[in-house]
């Protein structure tokens, strides 16, 4: 039977080579949109795997995640460096890394930060950042460039890039007076760093530092007390003491101290860490975190909600993803629909097809029935068709959906950061095919009961 079934399809071969590829259309679409929202989901997944918290203005958790860590759109509002210095002295932060935002590098993400971002940072599972080539900037005009910027524009250590004001590929204002020289570069980590330009947070602030504050208008109101951020039992509470607020932090206050001429403990501790906070800059974008117990990650949270020396974010980032995926949930569920709306239309078209060739093949049919083919083999040779059909189909459509995969995922890494590196079929994809082929096989019953109240007198009669 398989071996007419075979011979019947060849003589129809134009026919079914129409149907095989509405099929595989449609599979290589459905597999397409499946892979793609895996792909998308794993690449941020893996960029903030190494993070507990992401501190920032008070904002939107996933334009803030989005921003920082991706590169994608702005935090709003920056925190100054006194915040950052609360972050990093809280009990049960591990370590805590600057971030600045707001320039470009030809289309790409530039990010200020310190040489603690590499020892830090990891991605991946817990993978931490390897250098391909160089090492982290010790040097203000210092720069790390990711996997795909090198390769995108032949970049190596010593190679001197000059930087834009900007997001994207607008530029406001190209840095010329003040250009950074390559020092590393790191190694491909599949996540957004492939992406970014680091460079040192010294030589970011330095770029775009203000001029100094006019002279005082005598005219002027005099200025309000600043409210000082002291704890209380409840959380953070006002204030209006700099230095008790500087005896809550065990420290003198830096500006303070280097008025007096003298350095407070904060710097010598901040020194004997080895920390890069000789240029401490006026305002920064946010402040990676980790901590030393990931237990206490939601009290860390509530902690800094409170502090009302300026209002601030704390994003969890896997919090913050979730929250992508509801957002994004409407695009893909879209996706999908319009993905099996494509798959229906080709099983139709198989239906059509075998329907409009049980005409003719009346006198194939009866022949068969007068040499002993009883209903039961006729109507099992035309579900054996469809299932070849829809074998093939589904086959075509996983060559089909690995063929558009080349010349796409360039593109997808250098737009989104998205890899999509060609793999065998998932579990999911598998059952999505397995529903596929059993729906063939359903919608060729229709054409199969008709061929099985055929008799073999309707078959020899001549029609007019």
């Amino acid at each position: 039977m398989l071996t007419h079934a075979l011979k019947s399809l060849w003589n129809r071969r134009f026919v079914a080579v129409l149907t095989i590829l509405s099929v595989a259309l449609s599979v290589a679409l459905i597999v397409g949109v499946e892979r793609l929202r895996d792909a998308a989901r794993e690449s941020f997944t893996d960029s903030a795997s190494g993070l507990d918290l992401i501190v920032a203005a008070r904002g939107n958790p996933v334009q803030i995640l989005l921003a920082t860590v991706f590169g994608v759109g702005s935090t709003g509002q920056a925190i100054g460096w006194d915040s950052f210095e609360m972050v990093e002295a809280l009990p049960g932060v591990a370590w805590a890394v600057p971030i600045s935002m707001g320039d470009n590098h030809r289309g790409f993400p530039v990010i200020g930060t310190t040489a603690e971002y590499f020892e830090h940072f990891r991605h991946s599972g817990g993978q931490a950042l390897r250098f391909g080539d160089g090492g982290a900037f010790a040097a203000a005009d210092g720069a790390v460039v990711g996997a795909e910027v090198a390769a995108r524009f032949g970049y190596a250590p010593g190679t001197v890039i000059v930087n834009a004001h900007g997001a994207g590929r607008v530029a406001f204002d190209v840095h010329d007076e003040a250009p950074f020289r390559i020092s590393g570069v790191l190694a491909p980590t599949g996540t957004a760093v492939d992406r970014m330009v680091l460079v040192s947070l010294a030589g970011f602030d330095a770029l775009h530092a203000r001029p100094e504050t006019p002279p005082e208008d005598p005219f002027a109101t005099a200025p309000k007390a600043r409210a000082s951020p002291l704890q209380d039992g409840s959380g953070y509470a006002e204030g209006d003491a700099d230095q008790e607020d500087d005896h809550r932090h065990g420290h003198t206050h830096p500006t303070a101290a280097r008025a007096a001429g003298t350095r407070g403990p904060s710097e010598h501790s901040h020194d004997a860490e080895a920390h890069d906070h000789a240029q401490e800059p006026a305002r920064i974008n946010a402040v990676y975190v980790g901590l030393t117990d990931r237990t206490a990650v939601l009290s860390l949270q509530r902690t800094l909600s409170r502090y009302r020396g300026e209002p601030l974010t704390a994003v969890l980032p896997n919090l913050a993803l979730l929250e992508l995926w509801t957002i994004t949930g409407t695009t893909e569920a879209a996706l999908r629909l319009m993905a099996w709306a494509v798959a229906l239309a080709g099983l139709l078209g198989m239906v059509v097809m075998l329907s409009a060739t049980i005409e003719a093949r009346r006198r194939e049919f009866a022949i068969l029935r007068s040499v002993g083919a009883n209903p039961a083999r006729i109507f099992g040779l035309i579900v054996i068709e469809a299932a070849i059909l829809s074998l093939a189909g589904i086959l075509t459509g996983i060559a089909l959906a690995a063929v558009a995969t080349t010349p796409a995922e360039p593109l997808l890494a250098a737009r989104f950061g998205i890899r999509l590196a060609f793999a065998l079929p998932r579990a999911r994809e598998l059952a999505l095919l397995v529903a596929i082929f059993c729906a063939g096989l359903l919608a060729s019953l229709v054409p199969a009961a008709r061929v099985y109240r055929t008799t073999v007198a309707d078959g020899l009669t001549v029609r007019l």
